[in-house]
């Protein structure tokens, strides 16, 4: 994976950049400036992160895996530690399917009818392959989402696993990893 340089991500001028930063040059990034990225960071190949007017604000030790996505015009979240499997998508904006109104950005808003929602994924959480995360989601620290679930909106407890279409509470998830996050940063 080629990566873009110092340089060149200095020169998308991004709301803020944090050190160790790795973005893949085939990444595609839309507004900049309105996208926070921490510490210890890859962006893979063709992940696609738009951000909307809410912002994208990524924290530390993330990584975002190949061919995920993060659209739409509400704040998203993600805070320390969280991991993407490929394909993910975030979404925090998606149309209203019912056939009250029309549909797709090529249409003025006044004849279309948008959820713009924020999505906040916290510490710890891990989302699995080709998930589908809406607006309106909360993912609190240490969720786990099975592979090619579908995440509504709505709170998802604190160490607990979720999978399924849509998704649904399996078990609890160990908090160890706490301890170990405590091990690390003190190495750090």
């Amino acid at each position: 994976m080629a990566l873009l340089t110092n340089i060149q991500l200095k020169k998308m001028e991004f709301k803020h950049l944090g050190e160790n930063v790795r973005i893949s040059d085939k990444a595609s990034i839309y507004r900049p400036e309105m996208i926070s990225i921490g510490n210890n960071v890859r962006i893979d190949d063709f992940v696609v992160i738009s951000a909307g007017d809410g912002g994208v604000k990524i924290g530390n030790n993330i990584h975002i895996a190949v061919f995920c996505s993060i659209i739409g015009k509400g704040k998203v979240a993600i805070k320390d530690f969280a991991n993407f499997s490929s394909r993910v998508s975030v979404y925090s904006s998606n149309d209203d399917y019912s056939g009250e109104s029309m549909t797709n950005p090529t249409i003025e808003s006044k004849f279309t009818n948008v959820d713009h929602r924020s999505v906040a994924i916290g510490k710890h959480v891990i989302i699995g392959c080709g998930a589908v995360i809406l607006p309106g989601a909360t993912l609190e620290t240490g969720v786990v989402i099975g592979a090619l679930s579908f995440v509504k909106a709505g709170k998802y407890n604190k160490f607990s696993m979720y999978a399924g279409i849509p998704a649904k509470y399996i078990k609890k998830r160990s908090d160890r990893l706490l301890k170990v996050e405590k091990e690390y940063l003190k190495v750090r």
